[in-house]
């Protein structure tokens, strides 16, 4: 049976320039942005609500029709027409908004973040706004896309993806598809030197749910954690959400400055460094730093966090070995990320831990849902085990150290006044040095207006520092890269921007 409509405001004036049909369809949406008609309320038929107006049913059509093409009504077979049972929102919010009073809410009644989640937006509002795109110049963080082999990928990914029998179309595994975790096992103790098993690996949604994982599960609100810096803001971020006290540690040639950092602070909880390829600086932290951070974080009980980013791709001599390696106190995290050696929309990352956390860390990734499907890790697991992951990164190693070359020749010659390149052997960028009295963040901002992407060193920063720029080379052409370098100059010396003496 319909349900009742307030007959008592459905009040037509033949007098009124308003055709019929659109006072009848304007009273009907009143009434259901109202609350009178609630969602699901059956309306009479047209012939019937145009018997009881005294209308012809043509007009009773017409409003029906209109209201349902915006979604305020829908026709269900058997059923006659009723009100929808999911309203549009927009309309809904406008209306409700254009007739509501101003309303005045005490400020100790409004509705907050928590101060971790406060914390982590304004981590991520510090992150330079640009578009991404491949090729930009000097965008850094992307790799060269253009080639990846994408026509192999594809075939790999349709192998798992086309049979709903082979195991890809459940859920997902918890730690991660056992034969990727091999793949990485087997990948990071060949090519790094890392220590473990497969047990120990847990596949996660790229670098940043590595990092969040780590932050939950080592972290309490107040806990000091050491960070390098200048230094990454995605884990900045994700130690500020996990409520951490962030303690800044200056970095120099030889990585990060462990004296210093137990002058700031004797007993951090977590320790957090990029020792292949320092980031954003792009130091290898030596041998007796290693050993001297290894030795600390055993005496004062802190857990290492080793982000080894970038590992693959040093230009001089051979790589280093990770830092987990050298550990024998089982002291180190080491996380790695595809990233930056395939592509970023890949979204796989992995942590190895030491075995006495495998069993909480795989647990929690369970709660959390947090693995990349399980189609693409089983993709990526026959690109590594079939040779094709080591061959496309020799390829790339080649190619970013000849633009590599490219711009540091540039830095040599037409940016030498303004810019010095910081030591480094690897990476997919590198920082640059402006004159100590140079504001590093306005000239980004002429450079972005030029078209050219940089981002400043004291956006990477908690305490003063030397200026620079940070430039990506990775995804930039090798004829772009010369002209950008000579934009770059220009733009720099039109913005005014102190030389070096």
């Amino acid at each position: 049976m319909a349900s009742p409509l307030p007959l008592g405001t459905l009040a037509l004036d033949n007098e009124a320039q308003t055709p019929l049909y659109r006072q009848l369809y304007d009273a009907l949406r009143e009434a259901i942005l109202d609350g009178r008609l609630h969602p699901g309320a059956r309306l009479p038929s047209s012939r019937v609500l145009a018997g009881d107006l005294g209308v012809g049913r043509n007009t009773v059509l017409a409003a029906y029709d209109q209201l349902t093409a915006e979604g305020y009504l829908e026709g269900q077979v058997g059923s006659g027409t009723q009100v929808a049972a999911i309203l549009p929102d927009s309309l809904l919010q406008l209306d409700r908004q254009a007739r509501a009073m101003p309303l005045k809410i005490a400020a100790s009644n409004m509705r907050k973040l928590s101060k971790r989640g406060e914390a982590l937006s304004a981590t991520r509002r510090l992150a330079p706004a640009y578009k991404r795109g491949q090729g930009q110049a000097f965008q850094h963080g992307l790799p060269a896309i253009d080639q990846f082999p994408a026509l192999l990928w594809s075939r790999l990914l349709a192998r798992h993806a086309r049979d709903p029998r082979n195991g890809c179309f459940g859920y997902e595994v918890g730690m991660g598809l056992p034969a990727l975790r091999e793949a990485i096992a087997a990948y990071a103790g060949a090519a790094r030197g890392v220590v473990c098993t497969a047990d120990q690996v847990i596949v996660t949604v790229g670098a940043q749910g590595a990092l969040d994982l780590a932050a939950r599960m080592l972290l309490d609100p107040g806990d000091p954690v050491w960070v390098e810096d200048p230094g990454y803001l995605g884990a900045r971020g994700a130690f500020l959400g996990a409520g951490a006290e962030l303690v800044p540690v200056p970095v120099d040639g030889e990585g990060i400055d462990v004296e210093a950092g137990i002058a700031r602070h004797e007993t951090p909880k977590l320790i957090y460094v990029t020792p292949s390829h320092q980031f954003p600086l792009g130091a290898t932290l030596s041998l007796p730093r290693r050993l001297a951070l290894l030795d600390h974080a055993r005496r004062s009980g802190a857990w290492i966090l080793e982000d080894d980013y970038d590992s693959e791709y040093r230009y001089q001599g051979r790589p280093i070995a990770s830092l987990q390696g050298l550990d024998r106190a089982g002291t180190v995290i080491y996380m790695g990320t595809f990233a930056k050696t395939l592509f970023p929309a890949l979204k796989i990352g992995y942590l190895i831990v030491p075995q006495n956390l495998v069993d909480a860390f795989a647990t929690a990734i369970r709660i959390t849902g947090h693995v990349p499907p399980t189609a693409v890790q089983a993709a990526l697991a026959d690109f590594i085990g079939e040779g094709h992951f080591g061959g496309h990164v020799r390829r790339m190693r080649a190619l970013y150290a000849e633009r590599r070359n490219i711009l540091l020749r540039a830095l040599e010659n037409e940016l030498s006044p303004w810019l010095r390149a910081a030591p480094g052997e690897g990476g997919l960028q590198l920082s640059a040095f402006l004159a100590d009295t140079a504001d590093d963040r306005a000239m980004a901002r002429a450079a972005s207006e030029a078209g050219i992407h940089v981002s400043p060193l004291s956006l990477y920063r908690l305490e003063e520092g030397r200026p620079g720029l940070y430039m990506g080379y990775a995804s930039v052409p090798e004829t772009d890269l010369a002209k950008s370098a000579g934009r770059l100059a220009a733009t720099l010396k039109a913005a005014g921007c102190p030389r070096h003496i």
